[in-house]
């Protein structure tokens, strides 16, 4: 592998995942890592340009930076992309009503949308609401269409809080991917929408970005298709195996945050 000279060279902006790289969520609102409050500091006191990028769906926007300042992490709601805000644009542009198989911390999001007569399913991550009866509606919402419209807020595997790894929305959109036919839209990472939204709001192109994220594919692979390069971080959901996944290659792998802070304040943006 490269030099991190060479890898890191012109970087001006970077994306940062929230989950499994500032914090790990649970109860009580989880734990910040060890060392990311001081690293996120040290990195926005640069001249590099910040912003986070985030599939969280089971809090609003305002929550999660609510939470995360608490925590004493220099955010505002302003410098996140996240997928719900993201979704309504969508819903409101192309007209669509939502059947919501959404968690109840969310719900805000959707306050202005209309949900009578549904003609299409939004799924995000609904934790204990993903019961069988939920499911159910969800898939006969959409086998009653005639063009069925499935969005999912990001579709990843799996994710780590405090208590263990848990199950994420991804499975729960493969099951109605499955039984209805169809394909989902996927409002989040690894959508390379999703990574060029968030570029566009911080006035960076893609060569000039690195995403650092704990995801080898929702974060890593995601953010490379999009022509940037990206960092995975050995905390959250990290495997080992993921250092040798068999289509993802990180541009470089670092212990945690502030290891990754350490790097791009030596060699970005030469």
């Amino acid at each position: 592998m490269a030099a991190w000279s060479e890898r890191l060279a012109g970087v001006r902006g970077v994306l940062l995942d929230i989950s499994g790289v500032l914090h790990d969520s649970g109860e009580g609102g989880g734990v910040p890592i060890p060392g990311s409050v001081e690293a996120l500091a040290r990195l926005k006191r640069s001249q590099l340009k910040v912003r986070f990028c985030t599939n969280e769906s089971q809090k609003s926007r305002g929550d999660l930076v609510g939470l995360l300042r608490h925590m004493g992490f220099d955010i505002s709601e302003g410098e996140v992309t996240a997928p719900a805000p993201a979704t309504c644009l969508i819903l409101k542009e192309r007209g669509l009503r939502p059947h919501l198989l959404i968690h109840d911390g969310i719900r805000s999001e959707f306050a202005q949308i209309d949900t009578s007569n549904p003609n299409c399913v939004v799924i995000a991550d609904a934790g204990e609401s993903f019961s069988y009866q939920n499911m159910n509606k969800a898939f006969q919402v959409l086998m009653e269409l005639d063009n069925p419209v499935l969005i999912s807020l990001g579709k990843g595997r799996y994710y780590k809080e405090t208590s263990g790894l848990m199950l994420d929305v991804g499975a729960y959109t493969k099951a109605l991917e499955y039984a209805c036919g169809i394909k989902a839209e996927v409002v989040g990472k690894p959508a390379p929408g999703y990574f060029q939204s968030a570029l566009q709001e911080m006035g960076v192109e893609s060569h000039e970005a690195i995403m650092i994220g704990d995801d080898i594919v929702g974060d890593v692979g995601g953010a490379q298709r999009c022509g940037m390069r990206a960092l995975q971080v050995r905390t959250g959901k990290f495997r080992p195996s993921d250092e040798h996944h068999p289509e993802v290659k990180a541009d470089g792998y670092v212990d945690n945050l502030a290891e990754a802070v350490d790097l791009l304040l030596k060699y970005a943006h030469q």
